[in-house]
């Protein structure tokens, strides 16, 4: 069932940024689950950007999602995590509840799935649905069926599609069973991503 209200996470609309700029744009646009991914930061470097993503979201609507650091994520006092299969394989999944961190997983096969439902996840993320250019992958897109496939095997847990996905497919992917859209390239690389944003914002709320 689509989500009826605001507190609930993740947010139908879920974009994917990587840089504390896209954070402070999506937070005035009033945006409600951000993930921030910016990669290849050393602890330090990691620590500085989510502490700083996390004094722009405060006392906002914006719930902040911790892409892969979650050691930083632990210290900065993150509310929101998300990891990849290789990540959940080196983290610390009993200091990441200890801390109080809800946690996202990507999947992107039958053994991810299976692996991440093991760690309880607050939602599951499936991708690529559609073909992607943002980073190379190992994994074929996955297509709209698969949406409904993966959302009758883990019931109730949120399911956010991601990859490759515009404005332009969200009736035709919540129809399928998806209860968020993760969006990257469609806002980021949006010749007026404002625009776009409003255009998710007023679409999901209507869906709700």
């Amino acid at each position: 069932m689509p989500y009826p209200d605001r507190n609930a996470y993740p947010d139908r609309f879920y974009p994917v940024v990587d840089s504390l700029a896209w954070v402070e744009r999506l937070t005035k646009l009033g945006v409600g689950t951000i993930q921030l991914r910016a990669k290849d930061l050393d602890d330090a470097e990691a620590l500085q950007i989510v502490t700083d993503a996390l004094a722009i979201t405060r006392d906002t609507p914006a719930k902040l999602v911790v892409n892969d650091y979650w050691r930083a994520a632990i210290v900065a006092g993150a509310k929101h995590l998300h990891l990849g299969q290789e990540d959940l394989a080196e983290a610390d999944l009993k200091s990441i509840r200890e801390a109080g961190l809800s946690l996202g997983i990507s999947t992107h096969d039958d053994a991810e799935l299976e692996t991440a439902l093991a760690a309880k996840p607050d939602y599951v993320a499936l991708g690529p649905i559609f073909f992607t250019t943002l980073k190379s992958m190992r994994f074929e897109p996955q297509g709209i069926p698969k949406i409904t496939e993966w959302k009758t095997r883990i019931g109730k847990i949120p399911l956010v599609a991601i990859g490759g996905i515009k404005f332009e497919h969200a009736a035709e992917i919540f129809a399928a069973g998806a209860d968020s859209i993760a969006v990257v390239s469609d806002v980021t690389q949006n010749p007026d991503p404002d625009a776009r944003v409003r255009q998710w914002l007023g679409q999901t709320t209507e869906a709700a």
